[in-house]
Parts: structure tokens; sequence; C-alpha cells
């Protein structure tokens, strides 16, 4: 009769531990989120925990996996670059995609009473994320208005397009905006923001390298007096080095 008590409990035991760890779902077992996957992760991120829980973060091994998962970059890029699909339906997916990240990067914002990021390399991870999809994003863009274009070579597409292209760098600008608040950063996370300035960045000039950065080359010399990161100043130079290159 004991041993049958003790299996009772061990058994009601193991029960209540499965709750605990599967109180938050997140479809983890899936080689690739779809848009329906980051609609639930985000809301429950955003709004499923508790105030005295942590969220996920890569510094503990038990949640770490589901922070890759939700700033993988292959998750939009197994769809957004599929030259089998269509130009129009890509670019719908980038666009919904970009409405999640939105969304997204308002998961790790929290500041704690120093106003320190409390999940700084998270809320990079996701910043970064976005900067990668933007990229792709206007590309498509583009690309669709030159198939559906009479004349692609006429003044006011071509107009139309490098607008879009000054619209993504501009946007590439809002991240030069952490240095502002590098003190809120960790070691780790000067190094992380830095790495997304040298990944990022270098993309972009690669991909339109005869788009104007002037008020890009304006903003990280800006930058590059305000920081006192040596690895933030050592980026920054790098990409004003690599503007000037584009030029000679």
């Amino acid at each position: 009769m004991k041993k049958i008590k003790i299996v009772i409990l061990f058994i009601i035991g193991v029960t209540l531990a499965n709750c605990a760890t599967e109180k938050h779902k997140f479809p983890l077992e899936k080689r690739y989120w779809d848009l329906n996957d980051y609609r639930s992760s985000i809301l429950e991120l955003r709004f499923g925990y508790d105030d005295d829980e942590n969220l996920p973060r890569f510094d503990d091994p038990n949640t770490r996996i589901i922070v890759e998962k939700l700033t993988d970059e292959q998750n939009y890029k197994v769809v957004l670059e599929d030259t089998e699909l269509g130009t129009q339906h890509r670019n719908d997916i980038a666009t919904k995609f970009f409405e999640r990240w939105r969304d997204m990067n308002q998961i790790y914002t929290a500041l704690d009473r120093k106003d320190n990021y409390v999940y700084d390399k998270e809320f990079l991870a996701t910043y970064q994320f976005g900067l990668g999809l933007q990229m792709r994003y206007f590309t498509l863009g583009n690309d669709l208005i030159f198939e559906n274009a009479d004349d692609p070579n006429s003044s006011k597409i071509v107009n139309l397009t490098n607008s879009n292209i000054q619209i993504l760098i501009d946007n590439y600008l809002a991240y030069l905006d952490q240095i502002n608040k590098e003190d809120a950063f960790t070691p780790e996370g000067k190094i992380k923001l830095a790495n997304g300035i040298d990944i990022y960045f270098g993309k972009l000039l690669e991909k339109y390298p005869d788009a104007n950065y002037a008020g890009l080359k304006s903003k990280s010399k800006l930058m590059l007096n305000k920081s006192e990161s040596v690895e933030i100043k050592n980026s920054l130079q790098k990409l004003i080095d690599g503007i000037d290159a584009l030029k000679k």
C-alpha cells in the first residue's frame, strides 16, 4: 500500500513539473517559423509572462533556443529568397514579416533602475533580425516596381526606386542611435552592437554601392566622436572608410 502511495505521489510530482515547464508554448519542434508562429510567439513573449518572470535569454541554457528561433533569419530567408515563388507573393510575405518585426522589437526593451537594458543582447538580436529583413523587404519592393513598370528605365521609376533605397538607409541610421545609449549595454552588448554595424552596414554598402550615403557618413562621424567603446569606434571607422572607398 505504501508503495502505491509513493508511485502516485511520484506521478503527481512529474505532472506538476511538466506543467511548470510547459507554461509557455513555442513551436520549437519546427525547422522554420512562419508568420503564424511569429504571431503566437510574439504575443506570448510580450503579454504571457508575469512581471517577476525572466524572459527567454541567451545566457539561460533552458530558454536560449527560444531566442535563437525567434531571431533566426532563415525563417524569412527560406521564403523571400525562393526564386521559384512570384515576386508579388514574396513581397506580400516580406511586408507581413516586417509588421511582425515591429511588434517583436518591443519584447526586450525593458530597462532596470539604472537605465541599463535588462536584455541587451536579446534586444540587439531582434533589432539585427529586422536589419536583415528590411534589406530584402525593400529590394523585393523595388523588384516589383520594375516588373510592373512599362519602362523600368524611365526617370519616374528610377527616382521611385532610389527613394526607396534612401528610406532603407535612413532606417539603418536609426540603429546607430543606440550608440547614444551605449552605457545601457553590457561589454558583451557593445561588442554585439559593433558586430551589427560590421555585418549589416557592410552588406548595405555592397548591395547599393551607388546610393547616397552622405547622411550615414555624417551620422557615423558624430557617433564616432561620442562613443567611448573601442569596438564601436572601430566599427564606425570601418563604415566611414567603406563609404569613402565607394567614391573612389
